[in-house]
């Protein structure tokens, strides 16, 4: 914590030709890392002139071509029909047919809502957005407001007059949000952002016009400059960029819309990596693990699968000082403020399914809720928590936008298929003996070569040699082996001779 008690937050930026890395830290503690690489930026928020390729009016949904590797996915709800008045869409409006919004062929404006996911192409929404440093504008709607998190009345009424009169003195159509980064933002500092966001929209017109469909017409920022854009609060005592370049054009970008953000941007000229020496390389290492170490000798396990994601938590070497009921809160205590790190550090989302230990007293089942509500609190990804159930179950929502920490870093193993378990040597011995039998059934040959890695033929010379020499007898052929140094425990051939 600094001088004053409060949490000391970071903001650590690492530059390579290839990628550029952004951890966030609270006293020294990775707490989140976003990763952008020039082959595979980041495309949310991206506006695309499409063509609409396929409409399906049992899914209420259009399948558009926006120029990536896979068609993106826009749902009739999430699509404007402008036809008739300019009020804005409500998600609790009647949804109209998709076929009656849509047609195949068609031109469309759309913004990147979520990126690609594992097999799922991005998704859509007409219902375009832009951010500036204070504000968000809706150039489809006529909604003008405040945040949310802008929790005293006064103030928004304030914000919300300024607004209305600069939108009245620039004639601006469209409506727009002030966001909770503008709280205290000056009235020149909200008409600059709204002059910035009117031409910024005043180019996707004109791209909209001339380009041909698909095509990008509106990119976001990229990583840098969008970190200092949106997660510089006061809270936010340092940003150390590593390099220069990236530095003067971070730099030059804050003077222009983020004054008060120079004195806390430095460029960290060490030969040592920056995130080598906060320890970020170190926790990104350990956000790919599935055991998650608590202090008190306890854990969590964090299995991630496509449709969800579960977290056990178990006591582990932990055996407390009284008793087991002591041992178990302690030890649920301690893991639901990890587990709420260790969402946002790995970027879970969807379904998140919490395995707490049962705990007999009801007011220990109420404070662990308490403190796990209390460290979610501070994740700035919406998320939301049912009660615990009488088997210590807890369902928490995350929303997801991007691709997890897991997803980005990593691919399945082509060795077991993406299963992290590879079958025994007795299996794959016994798989290779049923195969001989098919191929003895199948082709008259003399010899059958067996091709397979050094353990697994090691296996068959020593503890199946009584199995290869049944087997030999029954099909009368004579089986023969062959180590080969590159196969992988279940890789394996059975060669006709």
């Amino acid at each position: 914590m600094n001088t004053n008690g409060q949490m000391r937050e970071e903001i650590l930026i690492n530059v390579t030709p290839q990628e550029t890395r952004v951890a966030m830290l609270e006293n020294g503690m990775l707490q989140e890392i976003f990763i952008e690489r020039e082959q595979n930026k980041e495309i949310t928020g991206n506006i695309y002139l499409g063509i609409v390729v396929r409409v399906l009016p049992g899914m209420q949904a259009a399948f558009v071509d926006i120029g990536l590797e896979r068609t993106a996915f826009l749902h009739a709800r999430d699509l404007m029909d402008r036809r008739d008045d300019n009020s804005q869409f409500q998600q609790s409006d009647p949804i109209a047919s998709i076929s009656s919004l849509v047609q195949e062929g068609q031109r469309i404006v759309v913004q990147v809502v979520k990126a690609p996911l594992g097999t799922k192409g991005a998704r859509l929404t007409t219902q375009i957005s832009i951010p500036a440093r204070n504000m968000v504008y809706l150039p489809n709607g006529e909604y003008v407001g405040i945040s949310q998190r802008i929790k005293e009345t006064p103030l928004r009424s304030a914000l919300l007059e300024k607004l209305t009169n600069i939108r009245q003195e620039l004639d601006a159509r469209g409506g727009f949000i002030i966001r909770t980064a503008g709280e205290n933002a000056s009235r020149e500092e909200l008409r600059s952002d709204m002059v910035f966001l009117l031409r910024v929209w005043d180019q996707v017109i004109q791209r909209k016009t001339s380009n041909k469909a698909p095509s990008m017409i509106y990119s976001c920022l990229p990583l840098a400059m969008r970190t200092v854009r949106d997660l510089v609060w006061q809270s936010i005592e340092k940003i150390r960029i590593d390099s220069k370049e990236t530095f003067d054009h971070v730099m030059e970008f804050s003077r222009e819309l983020i004054p008060d953000a120079l004195e806390r941007i430095e460029h960290y000229p060490g030969e040592r990596p920056i995130f080598d020496l906060y320890g970020v390389e170190d926790e990104i290492q350990k956000a790919l693990q599935k055991r998650v170490p608590l202090k008190s000798g306890g854990y969590l396990v964090i299995d991630q699968t496509e449709a969800m994601t579960t977290i056990d938590i178990n006591t582990g070497s932990f055996v407390g000082k009284r008793n087991l009921e002591e041992t178990i809160f302690k030890t649920n205590l301690e893991a639901a403020a990890a587990l709420a790190r260790q969402l946002r550090v790995r970027n879970l989302g969807g379904i998140i399914i919490v395995d707490f230990i049962d705990m007999a007293l009801e007011e220990h089942c109420d404070q662990v809720m308490r403190t796990l509500s209390r460290e979610l609190e501070k994740d700035s990804t919406k998320t939301q928590v049912k009660d615990m159930t009488s088997l210590g179950l807890v369902e928490v929502t995350r929303k997801r936008t991007t691709e997890s920490l897991e997803q980005l870093l990593t691919e399945p193993c082509p060795c077991c298929e993406g299963r992290g378990i590879q079958k025994t040597l007795e299996t794959v011995c016994y798989e290779i003996f049923r195969e001989i039998l098919r191929a003895a059934r199948q082709f008259d040959t003399k010899v059958y070569l067996v091709v397979a890695s050094q353990s697994v033929i090691e296996r068959l010379q020593d503890d199946e040699s009584t199995g290869i020499a049944d087997l030999q007898d029954f099909i009368k052929r004579t089986i023969q082996l062959q180590v080969e140094p590159t196969y992988q425990q279940e890789q394996y051939d059975v060669v006709l001779m």
